[in-house]
């Protein structure tokens, strides 16, 4: 009787040099992207030159439930007391503190189409503290769309030997269900980086600043989201103003202090796809206000 020889499957073809060789260029090539784009590049577009004790502080608020909220984007160097002036004189207006009356306020003005200025917003955290300073500055009547900025004090003593405040600019669009929480709020406007240019551009036609300059915030964000669940975009930096002594005016215009190459090609870059953002956003980043989910 005669045994069959065992069957064994086909072998497969040996991978030819120049396949083996396709693969360790692939290979090759995807460590040094990843480390170009996740630490060489990085590294190049952070900056605190002209401020350094903020280098390494964290550049994202949170909500009261721990969720991440705005981004900072905005600073001022200067006292309380000159900040208050600062922002009074470029047009905007201290926000009430959140009570019951003041609630019932901002309720109204949304409801009713009332005036209301100073209305509360609600409360941010940057390192564990409520922000120190609200302002806001009103776009059309009520308090359902405003330009509003919150300040926290980060260093008593900077690079000018001032206090240095750090800020969340952003835009109220209009009022609506928090997408985490459920809570009724204002909803934000994606585009972060045009606030952060409104509050400079204010304080500058006022002629309280003497010089203004950047620095690294959250870095380079195409679809981040706040505390509500809103989308944003930004190019990550930091305009910080540094106000002139007692908050007086001056003739001369602010200095403004120049980035380094590397950071400076990232901000044209971010400019082309900023406009783009700009161009493409929804239908409903334009709503009247209306309430929405």
């Amino acid at each position: 009787m005669t045994v069959p020889a065992p069957e064994f499957p086909p072998r497969r073809p040996a991978l030819s040099r120049t396949a083996l060789h396709a693969i360790r260029v692939v290979a090759v090539g995807l460590v040094l992207y990843l480390g170009f784009a996740y630490a060489v590049t990085p590294e190049l577009w952070t900056h605190h030159e002209h401020q350094p004790g903020l280098a390494h502080r964290p550049m994202v608020t949170v909500t009261a439930q721990g969720i991440p909220g705005d981004p900072i984007n905005v600073g001022l160097t200067g006292a309380q007391d000159e900040i208050i002036a600062a922002m009074d004189q470029a047009g905007w207006h201290p926000a009430d503190a959140i009570t019951l009356s003041t609630s019932l306020g901002i309720g109204k003005s949304v409801v009713l189409n009332r005036a209301y200025p100073d209305a509360p917003v609600s409360s941010l955290f940057y390192d564990g503290k409520r922000q120190v300073l609200a302002f806001e500055k009103a776009d059309g009547v009520s308090a359902r769309r405003r330009h509003h900025v919150r300040f926290w004090p980060v260093l008593t003593s900077g690079a000018e030997g001032r206090p240095v405040w750090l800020g969340a600019a952003s835009f109220d669009r209009g009022v609506g269900i928090s997408h985490y929480t459920g809570q009724i709020t204002h909803h934000i406007g994606p585009d972060l980086d045009a606030e952060r240019a409104l509050v400079i551009a204010d304080l500058t036609a006022a002629h309280v600043l003497t010089t203004i300059y950047q620095v690294s915030g959250i870095g380079p964000t195409a679809n981040g989201r706040n505390g509500g669940g809103d989308p944003y975009f930004t190019d990550g930096d930091v305009a910080i103003g540094v106000l002139t002594a007692q908050s007086e005016t001056q003739a001369a215009a602010p200095d403004h202090l120049p980035d380094a190459p590397a950071v400076t090609a990232k901000n044209r870059f971010w400019a082309f796809f900023a406009d783009l953002a700009r161009r493409i956003r929804p239908a409903s980043q334009d709503s009247d206000g209306s309430f929405e989910d």
